[in-house]
Order: structure tokens, then C-alpha cells, then sequence
């Protein structure tokens, strides 16, 4: 906001994000309410045209007085009126995106749901994505024209009841259900018809209303939803503050279009102002660039969004997601303002008994994990093929802490810790399945094009590996020889120095190769056992009594369990390692 008393701007505005399934009535309630509003409240105000409805930049708003709750206090009277402004989207992967990149602003949900229909699988995506980003909710029965009206009382209580059963369980619990008609007839319908409930709707909505907290510190970032020029003055970009500040000569950088340009003059609810911040909605003009250039996208302080082709987030799965979440699969990723397609890999801490940092790894949480627990390369991490979900493998509590590396189709440019929701919206829309998979927060972000080469060998991930082979016969006392362990084409160097454990106690290690086939050489620092010679020696004689019976001798080597001991090579990889080495602890 502007510091000047004077072009103080005294209209609370106050966002509302509109969400529910595909054909809901989103649209008809917004333009609803913004023409209820407007004619109830300002028709006997010369600028009520120019204060209330306003849809055709993407979002619709609509001006009320200041309800009696939010006046009063001195924080409070600098406000004399009400914007709510509607963030309504026509897709699906537009709405989450909406959503998520506007969620430090959204002060307020509205669940829109088919009376006759009830929850559909975008209304329980929406109630997700409401219940990961606003603090309230108001659910609208919209559509209730459709019922009989003999019958109509009778099942809007019912779904009353019924949502408010699914709500039980989540933060929502107890919220405010209201029943309308925004377009009696239907979309196509003409406009005769009044629509029902709506004024009782704006008066529920009013009562909901609350100050809400923001913030003007911190880099400025913009989400514009509408861009054209106006000759002799510049490119004007409206749209929603989601964090910090602006004020006239403040430079911006439009990071879509690599360019940075200063702000000639900012205006709110069509009138000038000195400044905006955190929650307002602006239109800012800026010295010339083509608008086509930029239909929808972001304004940042220059220099302090990141473009990323990779990143490393915190992860926990959303419940109601019945697929697994499998390492090197794809999902579309919604992170800042955009959703692009990743591959995912699923890292966590080193389980139990697998590595010596077993002191970081605890039984799983009562609580889940924070999505904001600090990550570091200074650690090590254990490769997961899929996910790790408590209740699948048999645990009490919450999901483990676990980490996923996303890595990008094309790169993203992002804030910093911001939110990330993985999800399958390629699914098909109507069938009974919820598509968000996962949610987490972006840690560490990838900005250079090679980041495979230049930063993924410092994420210590490993995988464990097992080979076991046996024992052929004994050298001496303190060599033998063992087979099956390696391919004949294994370049048996890679593994010289290794340390390996025989079935019968012993240990030893790999010394290097014998002859060309595969079978190595290996040296038992103690000397092997009397009993593991004795068991080896037997096993010699049977198999040359077994060759002793005319047949040609051969070079094809004996079946394994002819082999009374076997060898036991255990050892671990670093999956970005460009060298491919074998640890071992």
C-alpha cells in the first residue's frame, strides 16, 4: 500500500479462490455474485458500473460495505469498503496452478458442488488442494433449480449431512454450507430467471471475512493475468501481489521475457496509487514491451526468481492417491506458476543395519514430517525404488521423512521454498480416482543446463548390491579360488582390494583374476578353518570321483549346489557418481 495518506486506497481486498469439479457452476456463481452485488449494493451509486463487476480480466470482483466485524479497531479503519476478488479458472491444471501460485494469498475457498451430482473426483482435488493452502472454506450447493421442488428441501439437507461427514476429517470440519441457484435453466439459459440464494450467499461471505495478515517485506512477486499497451504511456500489467511490495520508478524484471523494465505509475480499484503490496490487486504500467508477449505469467524483483532444470524437494503422498509413486516415472509437477512435466527419482535416510549413519534414521513419526525439514549434501541418502508408505510396509504412524529429485522436461522459474503438488492429470477426468499424488517444498534447485555432470555427483544417493558366488577350491591355507561371482566380460580390477565374506565365516578379499573365464582369487587374512578345508576337500574328491568315470574332463563349471560354500559380496553405489565406484564401510 502507499505510504502517502492521500492516494491511500481504503478497499479491503479480500481473495477468494472459487474451485470445484468441471461443470459445478464456478463461472455462473462468479458472474452471479458480481452482478448481485453491484446492482444490490451500489445501484443508487454513480460508480457502481466502475466499482462492481469487472470479468473480463480473467477474475471477476465486487465491492461491499465494510461489515460491522471489521470495523472498529485502529488497524482497521484505514478500510471503508469490501473487494472480494474471485480467482476462478476454466482447466483443471490452470485451477491447481492458480491455486498453488496464488496460495499465500488466498484468504478464502469456495467449494462449488452439483447438488444433484454431490462430490465428484475434481471436488475432492479441490478440497485437497484447499486443505494444503487456505485457512477457510464455504461450500455452495449450487444448482438446486435442478431438484423437484417438492423434494428440494429434503435432499439439500441431505447432502448438508453428507458433506459434512466428508468434511469431519479434515481442517475444514463444521465449515458454512449454503444452497443456490446461480443460473436457473443452465448456462444457456436466458437471463429472465433471478438467480436464488446469491444475496444470502454474499451475506455469508461477508460474515467469513477476517484482516488478513500481509506482508510487504521480502522480494516483490506478481502474478499478471492480463497485459495490453496504451499509446504514450507504456504496457500495463494487472494482476495479484502474492509477496512483497511495489512503488512507481521500482525496476521489475519479467523473467519469461528476460528483460527488465521500471514502473511509471500503479493503480488500484481504477484509481492512482503510489504503491501496492502483498494481497492487492494492481494494474502496473511499465515503459513499452509487445503485451502479446506476455498473456499470463510473473514480475519479480530482478534477480530473485530462479530458473531451474532440476530441484530437490521434501515429498509426502497425498492419502487418497492409490497409485504408487515410482522412481523414474513421470508426473506433472505444479511448482510457482507453472506445471511441467518431471521425471522423479524418491530418496531417504539410510534404513537400519545398511550404513553407518543409522543414527539419523528413526522409527517412523507419529506426526508427519515437516515439509520444511532442512536438506544437505552433507549427508547420505538411500535409493528407493518407489516411495515408502508407513501403513504399506506393515508400520504404526506417519510416512518416514523422504526427499524426491524432479528433473524438469523444461525448465521452471520459481521462488524459493515455494509449494510443489505431483500429479497425474492425464488421467481421464470422470473416472472415481484422486489425480494429486504427492506434495512437498522445493529445497534446492538445479540452474545450470548440466546439472547431471556439474551438480547431481554431489547427492550422495546410493543403491546396496549383493553378488554371491562359491567357492571352486582351495589354493592353500589362506587362498582360494572362487567362480560365479562375475561375468566372464567384468573388469575384475574395478573390484580388486573388495572385501567378501565366505558362508562359512571367513573373511577375505578379492586379489584379482584367474585365467579368463570369470574366477578370481581371493586371500583369507586368517587363515581358513580347519572344518572349511575339510568341507572343501570333500567336496574336491566327489567331484573327481564324479569326472573319473571315462567321461572327457570340462570346462563348464559344476552346478552351485554342488558347492558346499559360498562367497558373499556386499558393497554400495553412488547412483550420480561419474566413476561408478564400489563402496564399502
Amino acid at each position: 500500500m502507499s505510504n502517502s495518506a492521500g492516494s491511500r486506497v481504503k478497499t479491503l481486498n479480500f481473495n477468494v479462490g472459487v474451485l470445484g469439479h468441471v461443470d459445478s457452476g464456478k463461472t455462473s456463481l462468479a458472474r452471479a455474485l458480481s452482478s448481485t452485488a453491484s446492482t444490490a449494493a451500489f445501484d443508487k451509486n454513480p460508480q457502481s458500473r466502475e466499482r462492481g463487476i469487472t470479468l473480463d480480466l480473467g477474475f471477476s470482483s465486487f465491492t461491499v460495505d465494510l461489515p460491522e466485524h471489521l470495523r472498529g479497531s485502529e488497524e482497521k479503519q484505514q478500510y471503508d469498503s469490501l473487494q472480494f476478488t474471485l480467482v476462478d479458472c476454466p482447466g483443471h491444471a490452470s485451477l491447481i496452478r492458480t491455486i498453488i501460485g496464488g496460495a499465500q494469498i488466498i484468504d478464502l475457498m469456495m467449494l462449488v458442488v452439483d447438488v444433484v451430482k454431490g462430490v465428484q473426483t475434481q471436488t475432492a482435488e479441490c478440497l485437497l488442494i484447499g486443505e494444503l493452502t487456505c485457512p477457510r472454506m464455504v461450500v455452495i450447493l449450487n444448482k438446486i433449480d435442478l431438484l423437484p421442488p417438492n423434494k428440494r428441501q429434503s435432499a439439500i439437507e441431505k447432502m448438508t449431512k453428507r458433506l459434512h461427514k466428508t468434511l469431519e476429517s479434515t481442517r475444514f470440519k463444521g465449515c458454512p454450507v449454503i444452497a443456490v441457484a446461480a443460473k436457473p435453466g443452465g448456462p444457456e439459459a436466458p437471463d429472465a430467471e433471478e438467480p436464488q440464494g446469491v444475496p444470502e450467499l454474499i451475506e455469508l461471505l461477508k460474515k467469513q471475512t477476517y484482516l488478513p495478515r500481509r506482508d510487504p517485506g521480502g522480494d516483490l512477486l506478481m502474478a499478471v493475468d492480463h497485459c495490453f499497451s496504451i499509446r504514450g504511456q507504456g504496457t500495463v500489467m494487472t494482476g495479484t501481489v502474492l509477496q512483497g511490495s511495489l512503488a512507481i520508478n521500482d525496476s521489475v524484471e519479467i523473467p519469461a521475457l528476460k528483460v527488465t523494465k521500471k514502473i511509471k505509475s500503479v493503480q488500484m480499484f481504477r484509481k492512482p496509487v503510489t504503491g501496492a503490496m502483498q494481497g492487492d490487486r494492481v494494474g502496473v504500467c511499465v515503459t513499452q514491451f509487445d503485451p502479446k508477449l506476455l498473456e499470463r505469467g510473473v514480475v519479480c524483483t530482478p534477480g530473485s526468481l530462479r530458473t531451474l532444470f532440476a530441484a530437490v524437494i521434501s515429498v509426502r503422498k497425498i492419502g487418497y492417491y492409490k497409485g504408487s509413486l515410482s522412481t523414474r516415472a513421470k508426473f506433472h509437477i505444479t511448482v510457482g506458476h507453472e506445471t511441467v512435466m518431471a521425471r522423479v527419482s524418491f530418496f531417504g535416510l539410510p534404513p537400519v543395519g545398511v550404513s553407518e549413519t543409522t543414527l539419523d534414521t528413526q522409527p517412523p513419526p507419529s506426526e508427519p514430517c515437516s515439509l520444511d525439514a532442512p536438506f544437505t549434501f552433507d549427508r547420505e541418502y538411500f535409493h528407493q525404488d518407489e516411495y515408502v508408505c508407513a501403513q504399506k510396509e506393515g508400520c504404526v504412524g506417519a510416512d518416514t521423512q523422504q526427499w524426491a529429485l524432479l528433473e524438469f522436461e523444461r525448465p521452471v522459474t520459481c521462488p524459493s521454498l515455494c509449494l510443489v503438488i505431483g500429479s497425474k492429470l492425464d488421467t481421464d477426468i470422470h473416472t472415481n480416482a484422486c489425480r494429486l499424488a504427492f506434495q512437498g517444498r522445493l529445497l534446492e534447485g538445479f540452474e545450470d543446463k548440466n546439472y547431471a555432470e556439474t551438480a547431481l555427483p554431489r547427492l550422495r544417493i546410493y543403491k546396496t548390491k549383493h553378488k554371491e558366488g562359491q567357492v571352486e577350491r582351495v589354493t592353500d591355507d589362506y587362498t582360494v579360488i572362487g567362480r560365479s561371482l562375475f561375468k566372464k566380460e567384468t573388469n575384475l580390477q574395478l573390484f580388486v582390494g573388495l572385501k567378501v565374506t565366505l558362508s562359512t565365516g571367513e573373511t577375505g578379499v578379492i586379489e584379482g583374476g584367474f585365467g579368463q573365464s570369470g574366477k578370481f582369487k581371493i586371500r583369507i587374512q586368517e587363515g581358513l578353518l580347519p572344518e572349511t578345508k575339510q568341507l572343501l576337500s570333500s567336496s574336491s574328491k566327489k567331484k573327481g570321483k564324479s569326472g573319473s568315470k571315462g567321461t572327457p574332463a570340462s570346462d563348464e563349471e559344476p552346478k552351485a549346489d554342488s558347492q558346499p560354500v559360498s562367497i558373499h559380496l556386499h558393497f554400495k553405489r553412488y547412483i550420480f557418481d561419474p566413476h561408478k565406484k564400489m563402496v564399502q564401510c
